[in-house]
C-alpha cells in the first residue's frame, strides 16, 4: 500500500489517516449523507476514488444481508463483480494464520509462548537475544522492533527467493528498535508463522489452511494461490494508477510469502468466516447436536485480546468522530472500539487491490470490502459509512469527507515533489565519469542490484525481482533518480553515492521520491557497498 493509502487503510482506524496535514481550529459541522442505498454509496465510491469494481460482503446476527458486487472485473471488459467474484485480500490473509495456530494451540501442539527455536530451531533474528526470546506470539503482533514493513523487498514485487531463503536473511535485517517496544507493522515474521503451520501439517501453508479452515468452512471457492485461480473464470483484475488514473495491471504472485498474504477469495465465502468468528470458532452443531467448532471459545478471546498498543492519532476535524479510545494488535486482528463498540479488523493490500475486514462482535456485525484498485480512502469511506447504518448511528457523507481529503493529500505530494525539482541543483554534475557508477552493489539482507550501460542509458536492476529495473536519471551531484519500467509501481526512488576519499565509490542509498510510495518498497532500509569484481555472484 501507499504511504498516503496506509494513513488511509491502515491509521484510518485510529483516526490516523492525513493526521500530518494541519488542524483547523474548530470542527465544522459533519456533512449530511443522503439516505442509505447501499448501490448507489458503493457506485458513488467508486466514482469518487477511481475503483472499476468492488464486493461487498455484510453479515449480521448470523444471517448474510449482502453478498454481491458492483462495477467491473476490469476496465474495458463487460464482465460484472458480484459475489463470487474472486480478489486477492493480501495481509485479511493473516487472521486465517492466526486461527491455524490458534487451532494448533486448541490441540496442544504448540503454545503461544513457545519459543520460535522450539519448532524452527534454525530460526535467527539479527539479535541473539531476540532469537532466544521471540516466541510464537511475538510473530503474530509486530513488536519484533523490526521497522515498518522491514525486508518485504525480499517478496514485493514479486521475487525469486525462497520462503526459507527469506526467513534465513531475517538474521541480517538490523531491528529499527528494541525488542517489544513498539508497534511496527511487517510481514516477514507472518511468513515465519505460515512456515510453522506448513511443518506441523506436513504440508504447504495452502494445502494445511485449505484442509482445516476453507472447507470445513465451507469457501469452497476460496482459493491460496494466483496458480489456482489460472482455472477460474470469475476472478477480478488488478488495478494501478498510472499517470494518475486506475489502468489494469498483471497480477503479482507471491507464492513465497503466503502466510502473510495468501489468501483469494469473494464476498459470499468470506461472508461465512465471518460468521465463523463471530460465532467465537463455532461452524455448526453435529447429529448430537454438539459444537463444531474451528476453534475454542478461549483462542477467540486471545485472538481479539489486545497484545501490542497502536498510536492513536489525532484526526483532522473532519475525523474526529472516528477517533477511538483503544487501539491495539491482538492475533491477526487491529482492535479499536467505534461509537462505544469494539471492532475487530484488518486491511490488505497487494499490487492492485485494497481489501478491509471488519468485525463488530457486540452487535454481531460483519462487513467486508473488496476492492480491485489501490485505494485506501474508498475503504474508509464505506467502512463508516455502512458501520454507521448497521449501528443505528447518525449517518455523516464520508465518502465526500474522506474523498476531499484523499484529493487535498495528493495535491500536497504533487507539490512537495515539484517543489524538490525546482529547489535541486540543476546545473551540478556527478562527482565521477557515468561509467564510474557501473557494476554490482551488494546489500546484507537483499543481495545484489546491477548498475549496467544499456546504449546511452544506465539501467539499475535487482537481482532477484525481474520487475525491478529501471532508468537511472541524473538528479543533482551524485544522486539519481531510478524510474522503474512497470509505472503502476508508482515507487520510483532517489539513488544516492557517498564517496571515499580517494574518489571511489564507498556506498549507495535508496530513498522514495514521493510519499505516496508503498512502505513495502522498503528502500531506505538497503545500504548498498560496491562488489569487488572478482567477488561477485
Amino acid at each position: 500500500m501507499t504511504r498516503l493509502a496506509a494513513a488511509v487503510l491502515l491509521a484510518i482506524s485510529s483516526s490516523g489517516a492525513f493526521a500530518q496535514a494541519p488542524a483547523t481550529p474548530a470542527a465544522a459541522p459533519a456533512a449530511q449523507a443522503p439516505a442509505f442505498d447501499l448501490a448507489a454509496d458503493v457506485k458513488r465510491t467508486m466514482a469518487t476514488f477511481d475503483v472499476p469494481g468492488i464486493a461487498i460482503a455484510i453479515v449480521k446476527d448470523g444471517k448474510v444481508v449482502a453478498a454481491q458486487g458492483f462495477g467491473v472485473r476490469k476496465l474495458g471488459e463487460p464482465a460484472p463483480v458480484d459475489g463470487k467474484t474472486i480478489f486477492e485480500i493480501a495481509s485479511n490473509s493473516k487472521a486465517f494464520t492466526a486461527a491455524a495456530l490458534a487451532m494448533l494451540v486448541d490441540e496442544g501442539k504448540l503454545a503461544w509462548d513457545d519459543p520460535v527455536t522450539k519448532h524452527l530451531p534454525d530460526f535467527r533474528m539479527y539479535d541473539a537475544y531476540v532469537t532466544q526470546e521471540m516466541t510464537v506470539r511475538d510473530l503474530l503482533v509486530h513488536r519484533s522492533g523490526l521497522g515498518l514493513g522491514a525486508g518485504d523487498l525480499l517478496w514485493w514485487p514479486t521475487t525469486q527467493f525462497t520462503t526459507d531463503e527469506i526467513i534465513d536473511r531475517l538474521k541480517f535485517i538490523r531491528p529499527a528498535t528494541s525488542f517489544r517496544n513498539s508497534y511496527a507493522y511487517d510481514n516477514l515474521l507472518y511468513i515465519v508463522a505460515g512456515k510453522i503451520i506448513a511443518q506441523k501439517a506436513g504440508k504447504p501453508w495452502g494445502d494445511a489452511v485449505r484442509e482445516r479452515i476453507l472447507k470445513p468452512v465451507g469457501m469452497n471457492t476460496t482459493t491460496t494461490s494466483l496458480a489456482e485461480n489460472a482455472g477460474i473464470a470469475n476472478v477480478s483484475a488488478p488495478h494501478s494508477k498510472i499517470n494518475g488514473k486506475a489502468e489494469p495491471v498483471k497480477p503479482m504472485p507471491v507464492a513465497n510469502a503466503v502466510g502473510a498474504v495468501g489468501i483469494n477469495t469473494n464476498a459470499e465465502d468470506i461472508a461465512r468466516w465471518m460468521n465463523v468468528l463471530l460465532d467465537q470458532g463455532r461452524i455448526g452443531k453435529d447429529a448430537d447436536g454438539k459444537d463444531v467448532r474451528l476453534f475454542s471459545e478461549k483462542q477467540s478471546r486471545e485472538m481479539w485480546t489486545a497484545q501490542t498498543p497502536m498510536k492513536i492519532s489525532e484526526p483532522k476535524p473532519a475525523l474526529a468522530a472516528t477517533r477511538p479510545n483503544f487501539y491495539a494488535y491482538g492475533l491477526g486482528f487491529q482492535l479499536r472500539d467505534y461509537k462505544g463498540r469494539k471492532l475487530a479488523m484488518h486491511g490488505g493490500a497487494l499490487q492492485g487491490f485494497y481489501s478491509r475486514v471488519l468485525l463488530v462482535p457486540e452487535e454481531k456485525l460483519g462487513i467486508a470490502i473488496f476492492t480491485n484498485a489501490e485505494s485506501g480512502g474508498s475503504l474508509g469511506a464505506l467502512q463508516y459509512r455502512l458501520l454507521d447504518q448497521y449501528m443505528g448511528i447518525a449517518p455523516t457523507d464520508w465518502i465526500k469527507i474522506i474523498g476531499d481529503m484523499e484529493k487535498e493529500a495528493y495535491e500536497k505530494d504533487q507539490a512537495a515533489q515539484k517543489k524538490a525539482s525546482s529547489t535541486r541543483a540543476g546545473k551540478s554534475q556527478p562527482s565521477l565519469p557515468l561509467s564510474s557508477y557501473d557494476g554490482q552493489y551488494q546489500d546484507a539482507w537483499y543481495g545484489l542490484v546491477t548498475i549496467r550501460p544499456e546504449g546511452k542509458k544506465r539501467i539499475m536492476s535487482f537481482s532477484k525481482t525481474p520487475d525491478l529495473s529501471g532508468e537511472l536519471e541524473h538528479f543533482q551531484h551524485d544522486t539519481f533518480i531510478v524510474r522503474w519500467k512497470e509505472r503502476n509501481f508508482n515507487a520510483d526512488a532517489y539513488v544516492t553515492f557517498s564517496l571515499n576519499p580517494d574518489g571511489s565509490i564507498d556506498r549507495m542509498k535508496m530513498a522514495p521520491v514521493s510519499s505516496q510510495t508503498d512502505f513495502s518498497y522498503d528502500f531506505a532500509d538497503l545500504s548498498f557497498t560496491p562488489v569487488k569484481k572478482d567477488k561477485a555472484e
